[in-house]
């Protein structure tokens, strides 16, 4: 048996691979393009396992799917590829409408054309889960209920409106072609090997190199924040007991404010790593000019995953928080091998 994962090496696709691959024989085919956020020193821990075979490409690439679904014949593909960052949708939307918008329609074609090719139990078997983000709601006010999976569509930024779109592909290619579909929505996420552009890693590698922990507008925007491998496991417990056709929102339950993130990040490094002047990471914290059109409030209500299938997070803000600082702090040779030239002067363009 064997499953393919798109977007293997990036930052949850990569969390996915690592944790199926210490409990389940089923071999992987992880395919990546290898962006800027696509590293494959995520997967070094597993790259002499028999189980696992990396192949660089884009999913927008029909004629290498293709070759790839045959000759691997897999009874599943989990979808991550996706430009996600809505900063950089902001300054130049281009490649999110070709990787999100057209990479999913030519991976969902060439799913179709190899469903099509299947003996009959081998389709019952065969699903097409697709990672989305709970960015496709829109925005919450504070007293507004959490999202649920029949919520409207109400996208705010370019990132969220391709991922919007891909969403409603996946749906459409179920209903009209009859495809073995699944999709998730998930909130916020972090833990290991996050791409230190997003908040958490930005302010942790921030902080440790004294340099100013930059928060949009007041810090007051809200967001539900999911431990990565909480995130995975609810992907596989969803590619194994999901119902065809049907929408799953992951969350975390943790609401928090951004600046209620950095001064937690700020006090545990106090505590695991102090300056050397005294002072609290704290004094780093600098406001900036907010992003065009930032969502208030996120929220998701991860009661259906729960009551339909079981699953619920093991980690709580504060267990996973403390797991993240830590694995920053004993992981600089794969945080100086990240911080290139080129993300350097994203931060001076986005943040400056």
């Amino acid at each position: 048996m064997t499953i393919v994962v798109t977007g293997a090496a990036g930052f949850i696709g990569s969390n996915f691979v690592l944790s199926w691959l210490t409990h389940s024989e089923e071999k992987v085919i992880a395919l990546d393009k290898l962006t800027y956020a696509g590293n494959l020193e995520n997967l070094q821990s597993v790259e002499i396992n028999p189980n696992y075979h990396f192949i660089q490409g884009d999913i927008a690439d029909a004629k290498l799917v293709a070759e790839i679904l045959d000759e691997y014949e897999p009874r599943a593909i989990i979808n991550f590829a996706a430009e996600s960052h809505v900063d950089r949708s902001i300054h130049g939307p281009d490649e999110f409408m070709l990787t999100n918008i057209m990479g999913t329609y030519r991976l969902l074609e060439e799913a179709r054309n190899y469903f099509n090719t299947l003996e009959s139990e081998h389709k019952n078997d065969f699903r097409f889960l697709h990672v989305s983000t709970d960015e496709v709601y829109g925005t919450l006010s504070a007293d507004d209920p959490a999202f649920k999976e029949d919520r409207r569509y109400e996208p705010n930024s370019p990132y969220s409106a391709s991922k919007a779109a891909s969403d409603h592909l996946v749906r459409a290619w179920h209903h009209t072609y009859g495809l073995p579909v699944l999709t998730t929505n998930c909130s916020n996420n972090y833990g290991p090997y996050h791409f230190p552009e997003k908040l958490i890693p930005l302010c942790i590698l921030n902080a440790l190199n004294g340099k100013d922990l930059p928060i949009y507008g007041d810090g007051k925007q809200v967001r539900d924040w999911l431990y990565v491998v909480d995130h995975c496991k609810g992907i596989e417990t969803v590619l194994d007991k999901g119902k065809i056709g049907e929408t799953y929102n992951i969350g975390g339950w943790n609401e928090k404010t951004n600046l209620e993130v950095v001064h937690t990040l700020c006090n545990l490094l106090d505590e695991l790593k102090p300056r050397d002047d005294g002072k609290s990471y704290k004094e780093l914290i600098t406001f900036v000019m907010d992003r065009p059109g930032h969502d208030k409030r996120y929220a998701i209500d991860a009661t259906k995953i729960s009551n339909e299938l079981g699953w619920k997070p093991e980690e709580t803000f504060e267990t996973g928080i403390r797991k993240t600082v830590q694995w920053y702090l004993d992981n600089q040779d794969w945080v100086s091998h990240v911080q290139s030239g080129e993300y350097q002067n994203w931060l001076n363009k986005n943040y400056s």
